[in-house]
């Protein structure tokens, strides 16, 4: 069977006869830039052809949903369906196989929460929302109440944020703390069992499993620990190393410190800062200063090859962990929305001075770096203090803030930007900040490394190609703007390992000789001979 247009979307099966996942209804423009804004649910019944598959919700013509996802429940009983208009809050409905003659039965009518179901068990729901709980909680409610107000806590709202999974019998609550993991069990009545040994602090995830099962595999990480799979008994809660990657690389030369600084308000902002062991903090360090900032979004600790190479040239990776995403909870999160955003901004700024102040590095060894979302903010933080930085390297970046909301999928990042049609007061301050109209003439901006994809249908390439374009024809300095269009490329998910290597060596590349170097820091040849 061969299904096409779908889009944002997962594929979740009933019992093996077919299954169910969106799509949206085929632009009438450009396929790479029309809005897709009407989101809906169909089911494909195995061994037929798309054109005979079922609508089964998003059809309504006076109530259109951008984002619409469904799946089946482990015990094969429910379809729980998620529709939403932005990136952020969701409406929940449930439909009972065995009642179908019920249709949907609301369990949330309105978008001001995330919530979702877990677990079922018979007519009992576990729900984990942040209703009422920036935080999370779970709850539990029957499919006869299931509206908020017959909810009962089971694991209430804690200081952390939480994230919730299922495994063997057991709750697993996975709570951030600081962007680092910490992870407990509990029964179903909310009762604490242990907490997980985990190999280190980073990154833990992966804590589900059937019913039944005994055991289930975790992936653990952090900035210098390869991504491990470990198993463990969900009886005794004992875990052991199940598969690591072989990588040449050594961890033990390397060394991640977390600090925390204050940024503009007087807000203190977590960073993980990354290097090889024995470095000397005289300022000329090499340094990539990483941030993302927005759609509640978490940057926690994880290994990456491609910063590795960074690490063994001697450099440092920095992450600080700003407002807009997730880290400490929704209200972080919405601290960094909207007419909040210059937070974000600054909290970066912040990070980028207590680098240069601690002598970490200094402006002339510093490149700031951010994809989407975070490809903004480079273009912010460029345009707003373009002293700060000797390289700038904005990927994927939705760079013009007045119109960003006409393409494609971005009227459903309206949650976290605010739109120039909200009203005057948004557009003056989407203006203040858009990247594409805060170019000035006379400013002498930092060497400029715009990325972008030819087929990008999540953020269009036009921010790019415009952000480039105004930065060529205003530059008043001596460093170069250019831009790098990877073709037969989107927005990044999917890329080959060859074109990865290319692009970063060109990335690299590019820092390091604005910085100065003529050739490597490190020496790789003899190793890279055997």
């Amino acid at each position: 069977d061969t299904i096409v247009d779908v889009k944002f979307s997962g594929v979740s099966w009933y019992k093996n006869e077919g299954f169910y996942y969106s799509s949206y209804d085929k632009p009438k423009g450009s396929e790479l830039s029309e809005k897709t804004d009407r989101h809906k649910l169909y089911y494909h019944q195995l061994g037929t052809v798309q054109s005979q598959d079922q609508l089964i919700f998003g059809g309504d013509p006076d109530e259109k949903y951008r984002y619409v996802g469904g799946g089946v429940t482990d015990d094969q009983r429910y379809l729980v369906v998620s529709a939403s208009n932005a990136t952020s809050g969701n409406k929940l409905y449930i439909m009972d196989f065995e009642r179908p003659e019920l249709g949907f039965i609301t369990i949330v009518g309105h978008s001001d929460s995330d919530t979702s179901v877990i677990d079922t068990d018979g007519t009992t729901l576990y729900l984990s929302t942040n209703l009422d709980a920036p935080n999370k909680r779970v709850v539990r409610t029957d499919l006869s109440a299931p509206t908020s107000e017959h909810w009962k806590d089971i694991i209430p709202e804690k200081e952390h944020v939480l994230s919730i999974n299922t495994a063997g019998g057991y709750l697993f609550a996975e709570y951030m703390v600081d962007a680092i993991s910490q992870v407990f069990q509990y029964d179903y009545n909310g009762n604490e069992i242990r907490q997980i040994n985990l190999p280190g602090p980073g990154s833990a995830g992966g804590f589900g499993a059937e019913k039944d099962e005994t055991e289930l595999f975790y992936s653990f990480t952090n900035y210098t620990t390869p991504g491990s799979v470990y198993k463990m008994d969900i009886t005794s809660g004992a875990s052991e190393l199940f598969i690591t990657p072989a990588i040449d690389f050594n961890s033990e030369d390397y060394t991640s410190e977390q600090v925390f600084y204050t940024s503009k308000d007087g807000t203190k902002v977590p960073m993980i800062i990354t290097y090889k062991k024995g470095l000397k903090r005289d300022g000329k360090n090499p340094t990539i200063l990483y941030g993302y900032g927005g759609f509640n979004i978490s940057l926690t600790p994880s290994f990456s090859i491609v910063n590795a190479v960074w690490l063994e040239q001697g450099g440092i990776y920095a992450v600080p962990n700003i407002r807009g995403g997730g880290e400490y909870g929704k209200n972080w999160h919405k601290a960094g929305t909207q007419m909040q955003k210059q937070n974000v901004f600054d909290d970066f700024i912040a990070a980028a001075e207590y680098l240069i102040e601690n002598d970490y590095t200094s402006s002339d060894y510093l490149a700031v770096r951010g994809g989407s979302n975070g490809g903004l903010l480079v273009g912010a933080v460029m345009t707003q203090r373009p002293d700060l930085m000797r390289v700038a390297l904005p990927a994927v970046g939705v760079l013009d803030m007045l119109r960003y909301h006409t393409f494609t999928a971005g009227a459903g990042w309206g949650y976290d930007y605010g739109t120039a049609q909200d009203s005057a007061e948004m557009f003056n301050y989407l203006l203040g900040y858009s990247p594409v109209h805060n170019v000035k003439p006379g400013v002498a901006y930092p060497a400029t490394l715009v990325t972008t994809g030819d087929h990008d249908d999540r953020v269009v390439p036009a921010h790019s190609f415009k952000f480039a374009a105004e930065l060529q024809a205003k530059q008043s300095g001596d460093a170069p703007v250019l831009i790098r269009i990877e073709t037969d490329a989107g927005h990044g998910a999917g890329t080959p390992v060859s074109k990865t290597i290319e692009q970063y060596s060109d990335i690299f590349g590019f820092t390091l000789f604005h910085m100065g170097y003529r050739v490597l820091p490190e020496d790789v040849g003899e190793r890279l001979k055997t």
